[in-house]
């Protein structure tokens, strides 16, 4: 009996010590998310809402900036996330090489985009990618291009700029989860395969990357999530005359379209909540399939 009593206490003095950070939660995340989705079934202009049932839903299929928005998403999705990921990959096995000399400068060099700040990259950004910037200005040099590419203004090489800058800022991030996996990896395992004789490039696929499938993982569904969330860059760099995802709507994202919806526009937060809520099962969808692709058979 004493014991039990003792462990109530110790039951009630633990919840106690943990209630705040719970209601905290509640207040300011579980709240929040259910009066979005409860806000996606509201129809109406600023605060003169009504409950719509579907109507938000049905308005998805028949809006064709939502489809114009959610098709670039997806194009971002499918090209840059690869390419990302097999840089980082890339890099990672290569600085991890004991024998390279200066790996620390050229870790940092990788890794330091993603720390830089968003606004002075995208003014960075902006300069080396205009009609008269130092990149046209060099591909001209060597007689790669004719003219100067309008990497801002023409539809195409707005979503490729966007795809470098996202590219350029974020493969370092995923290159330190792979180094850090890399160095706890037993080097014997290497020396061993080195004496049987298996090359390289079969070391590389056949060990490297099985070992890191985990962490490959990982970085694919964080690098999914914020891909599918992407906002900053084709509002801060493709911007045009204070319209994010110029030119011609070429760089919108469900992201900035959410965004339009609510603060450029005449706001229509039922139907924003409605876009957010599609990001989210998109992310839960997608993060299941390669949950699934990656499984162990």
């Amino acid at each position: 009996m004493a014991m039990t009593s003792v462990t109530r206490q110790e039951n009630r003095a633990g919840w106690a010590f943990i209630m705040p950070a719970l209601v905290l939660l509640g207040l300011f995340m579980v709240y929040p998310i259910l009066w979005s989705l409860w806000m996606s079934l509201q129809t109406g202009k600023g605060m003169n809402l009504h409950f719509g049932g579907f109507a938000n839903i049905i308005r998805l299929t028949k809006d064709p900036v939502f489809q114009h928005a959610l098709s670039n998403t997806l194009i971002f999705l499918v090209v840059q996330v690869p390419i990302m990921i097999v840089l980082a990959l890339l890099f990672a096995v290569a600085l991890n090489n004991p024998r390279l000399k200066g790996r620390a400068i050229l870790r940092t060099a990788i890794f330091l985009p993603c720390v830089t700040s968003l606004v002075a990259y995208s003014v960075l950004f902006k300069s080396m990618f205009a009609v008269d910037g130092v990149v046209n200005d060099t591909l001209m040099f060597l007689h790669i291009i004719r003219q100067p590419i309008g990497w801002m203004i023409d539809p195409f090489w707005a979503k490729v700029l966007i795809i470098l800058a996202i590219t350029w800022r974020w493969t370092g991030y995923n290159m330190v989860f792979y180094l850090a996996a890399l160095q706890n990896i037993d080097p014997s395992i290497y020396e061993a395969a080195r004496i049987d004789g298996v090359p390289p490039r079969a070391r590389f696929f056949r060990l490297t990357i099985p070992m890191l499938k985990p962490v490959i993982l990982f970085t694919t569904v964080l690098s999914t999530i914020g891909t599918l969330q992407l906002f900053d860059e084709v509002n801060t760099i493709t911007a045009s005359a204070g319209v994010g995802g110029a030119p011609a709507d070429a760089t919108l994202t469900l992201s900035l379209y959410i965004y339009n919806l609510t603060f450029r526009f005449m706001p229509t937060y039922g139907y924003a909540a409605t876009v957010s809520w599609l990001i989210v099962i998109m992310v839960g969808i997608l993060s299941w399939i390669q949950f699934q692709v990656a499984k162990e058979r």
